[in-house]
């Protein structure tokens, strides 16, 4: 199992804090992610997936917004993460957050969960 050292990423409408908690890299956007930011958060992602860290978990109980870009950087890695016995979960999203993750169909490809620890016990057993 890898250690992941647990940073922060800011920039002006994103910050970004990774920790590891149990072998699952949780990643906390907290603010926008759109046109401005997706970069920042792809870097994030294709960061832990180039350690070999494939169990990834975003809490979003502080991202405001998600726009399409940022649902493709979601998606531009989950084959991989798949391909190696990972997953991305989802938890904590906003009402609105998920109405936009929903409506894309994200709900459908993507277990989301309503807190942390839900999704946590979820990924310990690989259900």
């Amino acid at each position: 199992m890898m250690n992941l050292d647990p940073w922060e990423l800011d920039v002006a409408d994103l910050s970004i804090e990774v920790r590891e908690v149990g072998g699952v890299a949780v990643v906390l956007p907290a603010g926008f992610i759109n046109a401005h930011t997706v970069r920042e958060f792809e870097q994030a992602l294709e960061g832990l997936v180039s350690k070999g860290q494939y169990r990834i978990l975003l809490n979003c109980q502080n991202l405001s917004y998600i726009s399409s870009a940022g649902l493709g950087a979601i998606m531009g890695l989950i084959e991989t993460v798949r391909e190696n016995e990972g997953d991305i979960l989802l938890s904590n999203l906003q009402e609105n957050v998920f109405a936009i993750f929903d409506t894309l169909g994200f709900t459908q490809l993507y277990r989301v969960f309503k807190d942390q620890e839900e999704a946590l016990a979820a990924s310990d057993k690989g259900a």
